[in-house]
């Protein structure tokens, strides 16, 4: 028996991967020992333990005492022993030789030479960490290392075509200028797992959770600090960096495994991403983008339950329990100088995207305001943030929604969204004038609009009240409803009212006497101020942005 694998003693020469050998999806000692060319050798495990968990890159077949020699690490040595010495001293510096050359263990296989393992031997690889097996039937080598070996070749043959497919798709998404939240999302739908993309404070600013909750953001901050390296709880982490500069962080969480190997697929994406950067040093900041992403999920009703909220906002570092939040709306300020504004304050401000569009600026922008609840916003404060967002630009405008505090958690959450609405609302509504904070509260009747702003019956009060003044010629159509606006916002006091319309009192009381007539009311009337008010409130809510009548 000795004879037919004396031959084998010679190196075997091993497949080598184009970049290195890929050890991600090699079989484990334990899945080979399964494989049928052993388990017909009836093979009992003498040491295992924790080595039968590790990979085996290849396997090889000698009977010689100076195969060591020949190793390269990772393998998995098949032999009868009918070459090794006899004394236990030697046996103990084969062993030893075994082990720094990175053997994975080894397979005797029991008759030809030895009836059973020498105890000296089972003694030295229990110590070294080695793992031994015993075959008590036989089989053929070769059987067993065709197996295993196309079994190797099989699945590094998969992982470079993983590897091929993964740097294809992400390299394409930089060329693209696929912006950061897709790549974080592809990422996360080729992992099969919550994909997290941070800055360097540890503040989301991108979290797919594939089809996890949002429970695994909690207190993310506090645990991101202390993540490190890779951990053993299945997550990866790779920093987003290029030309020394480092710009945010990924941390893969817990998730199947991939055939070109979690870190690698994460580290294609981070690859991507720094491209971008580089590609695009003056677009937006990241960590912007993660906010704005945020709020116009919340927004547009773009998250699963108010759990998940509170998870994202926290992850965001706004703290429901500890701050007083406000809903605004603000034009002609910068996504800059809001945050700086919220921050002179001690606070913070999450800015969304514009909607709506004026012809002073691009349109209302939403914040959500986190200030110490010990602050009164009104008054000066709300002058400051105003003042400070305004920066160099036109004068600003700003619409305040209701303060929010008090409530902790999941019941904080309705009652925020609702405050934004509210500030969005009175901005697109209302009829403010420049440079000035506009609170809704004090707005009661544009706060009764909005909350029935689909009843068909408000609607049509406010289309048939207006139609003589709708159906006028564009300039004509645009002075009498600046007259209208301005005579309902100060009744009583027409000297105000003309200021408020930027026109002389005589123009203005020419304007009001045409609107009467074309009318037909009489403008002294207060249920008549009344219902046109409401008329007026209904066709700002239900106009377009940038039509002939609006301002």
């Amino acid at each position: 028996m000795a004879d037919r694998r004396e031959e084998r003693s010679d190196r075997t020469d091993r497949p080598e991967a184009a970049d290195a050998v890929l050890d991600r999806g090699l079989p484990t000692l334990a899945e080979v020992l399964e494989s049928p060319a052993l388990t017909a050798g009836a093979p009992e495990v003498l040491v295992g333990g924790d080595a039968l968990s590790t990979p085996v890159r290849w396997v090889h077949v000698s009977d010689s005492p100076g195969v060591a020699r020949l190793l390269e690490g990772g393998e998995l040595l098949l032999t009868t022993a009918s070459a090794w010495p006899a004394e236990p001293a030697d046996l103990r510096a084969l062993v030893a030789q075994f082990v720094r050359a990175g053997l994975v263990g080894i397979v005797i296989e029991l008759g030809a030479h030895y009836r059973y393992v020498p105890a000296v031997v089972v003694q030295a690889a229990t110590a070294a960490g080695l793992a031994l097996i015993a075959l008590h039937r036989e089989i053929k080598f070769v059987s067993v290392t065709e197996q295993v070996h196309r079994r190797i070749i099989d699945d590094q043959t998969a992982a470079l075509r993983a590897r091929d497919e993964v740097r294809t798709l992400f390299t394409s998404l930089a060329l693209r200028g696929a912006p950061a939240d897709y790549v974080v999302e592809r990422l996360a739908h080729t992992l099969r797992a919550p994909v997290v993309l941070e800055s360097l404070a540890h503040e989301v600013i991108v979290a797919e959770l594939a089809d996890a909750t949002a429970s695994v953001l909690d207190d993310w901050q506090e645990r991101s600090r202390r993540f490190g390296d890779d951990g053993d709880d299945g997550r990866s982490i790779v920093a987003v960096e290029a030309r020394g500069i480092r710009w945010a962080t990924l941390v893969a969480l817990a998730g199947p495994g991939h055939p070109a190997g979690r870190r690698a697929v994460l580290e294609q994406g981070a690859t991507a991403l720094a491209l971008g950067r580089l590609a695009d040093p003056d677009g937006d900041d990241w960590a912007r983008l993660g906010r704005r992403r945020l709020m116009d999920a919340l927004l547009g009703g773009r998250y699963g339950s108010a759990e998940e909220v509170v998870a994202l906002l926290g992850a965001a570092g706004v703290d429901l329990g500890r701050a007083a939040l406000f809903g605004l709306a603000t034009d002609s300020a910068t996504v800059a100088a809001v945050e700086a504004a919220a921050s002179e304050l001690g606070g913070r401000a999450l800015c969304g995207t514009p909607r709506g569009s004026t012809e002073r600026a691009a349109g209302w922008m939403p914040v959500l305001a986190a200030l110490p609840a010990s602050m009164t916003f009104a008054g000066a404060p709300a002058d400051r943030f105003l003042a400070r967002s305004r920066g160099d630009g036109p004068p600003a405008r700003l619409s305040v929604g209701p303060r929010v505090e008090g409530a902790t958690g999941e019941a904080a959450v309705p009652r925020l969204l609702d405050s934004l609405e509210q500030a969005l609302d009175l901005a697109e509504v209302g009829d403010l004038p420049e440079g000035e904070v506009h609170w809704v509260v004090r707005h009661p009747l544009v706060r009764f609009v909005s909350a029935l702003r689909g009843d068909h019956r408000l609607l049509e009060h406010g289309e048939n009240l207006l139609a003589p003044v709708l159906a006028a010629p564009v300039a004509r159509r645009r002075d009498l409803l600046a007259a209208l606006s301005a005579v309902v916002a100060h009744p009583g006091n027409r000297t105000a009212a003309a200021a408020a319309a930027h026109v002389s009192r005589s123009v203005f009381y020419q304007r009001l006497d045409l609107a009467e007539r074309v009318l037909g009311v009489d403008l002294d009337d207060g249920e008549v101020l009344a219902a046109l008010h409401l008329a007026l409130v209904v066709h700002r809510a239900h106009r377009s942005p940038g039509s002939a009548d609006g301002r």
